[in-house]
């Protein structure tokens, strides 16, 4: 029988602190302290909490500090259990299963020139590629900071907004900033990446409208409303590993139909923006919903959390 992957891993929390109004950072390792599996800066994971949530955070720390995966979290009172129970429950020593490291920014040949734009506790994936950029050299890059008043993670950025790579714009005083003279003009040998409230990332999207979609990035943590189609119809879904053929409703997800079926999907936001639920199709005609696959991944996969099926089946990779 062929042996099912690894697709998490056991970590130990080694360190709790406080860094900035409502934030603190966890750092998870090896219990015994073996190098953990690699990552790209920014790259996110998933948190197996002890009460059975299932939340997607992105790395704060380097890639070459391999022993340890950092992440900040900002404890949301209103959200939806996962911030309250790392702030409320989780201390040093309580064991906390990871997923695989996934996404983060790619640091491409020919990308010269990085540029950052985050809104609060969005600078999160951003320190990671700064201090990956920063230690290698690959690339200039410029991070703009865009608060209310206080700076998040003050301390992780000191050094970099001495040295000016990071500009912090404070809202308060003058509102948000436009942010095309922020990036720049478009050109080829430049990327750019947001990451923050929506209403920002509206923002940035418009003013990247003519840039090439491989030059842009952008990270969400909070998945759009569902989308309604008032035309889906149902489909099958064909498991090609097991031969089960699985029936979708009008109106159901592909996740649900799954789950039902007795299928173990991984999930984490069920919106289409962190990509726990990736699964690979072989066959059909897929209908993506999702926010963060590229055209050249969607050839080969799908997010059932919002993925449809514009034919009668689809073959998926399970």
């Amino acid at each position: 029988m062929k042996a099912r992957p690894i697709t998490t891993v056991k970590t130990i929390v080694t360190d709790v602190k406080e860094a900035g109004a409502g934030i603190k950072l966890f750092s998870l390792a090896d219990p015994d302290q073996w190098e953990l599996p690699p990552f790209r800066p920014g790259a996110h994971i998933d948190l197996h909490l002890p009460n059975g949530l299932v939340r997607t955070y992105s790395l704060c720390n380097e890639p070459a500090d391999n022993k340890r995966y950092v992440i900040a979290v900002k404890r949301e009172p209103g959200g939806r259990g996962g911030s309250r129970a790392l702030h409320d429950e989780v201390a040093i020593g309580d064991v906390l299963g990871v997923s695989l490291p996934r996404g983060g920014l790619d640091i491409v040949p020919g990308i010269v020139r990085y540029v950052f734009v985050a809104g609060g506790i969005g600078v999160t994936p951003f320190l990671s590629m700064a201090r990956h950029l920063e230690q290698t050299k690959q690339a200039d890059f410029t991070l703009h900071l865009i608060v209310r008043e206080e700076v998040p993670l003050a301390a992780e950025l000191g050094s970099l907004i001495e040295q000016g790579r990071v500009v912090v714009h404070r809202t308060f005083l003058s509102g948000r900033p436009d942010l095309a003279p922020l990036i720049g003009k478009s050109g080829s040998e430049t990327k750019v990446a947001c990451c923050g409230p929506e209403s920002m990332i509206d923002d940035f999207e418009r003013v990247t409208t003519t840039w090439p979609a491989a030059n842009v990035h952008i990270e969400r943590f909070v998945a759009p409303p569902p989308v309604i189609d008032p035309d889906a119809k149902p489909f099958t879904v064909s498991l090609a590993r097991t031969g089960t053929d699985i029936q979708v409703r009008a109106g159901q997800t592909m996740l649900a139909a799954l789950q039902a079926g007795g299928v173990d999907i991984a999930t984490s936001c069920c919106g289409g923006i962190c990509g726990a639920c990736k699964v690979g199709w072989i066959e059909g005609k897929p209908i993506h919903r999702d926010r963060i696959l590229s055209p050249y991944e969607r050839e080969r996969y799908l997010m059932v959390c919002v993925a449809g099926s514009d034919a009668d089946r689809l073959v998926l990779d399970l």
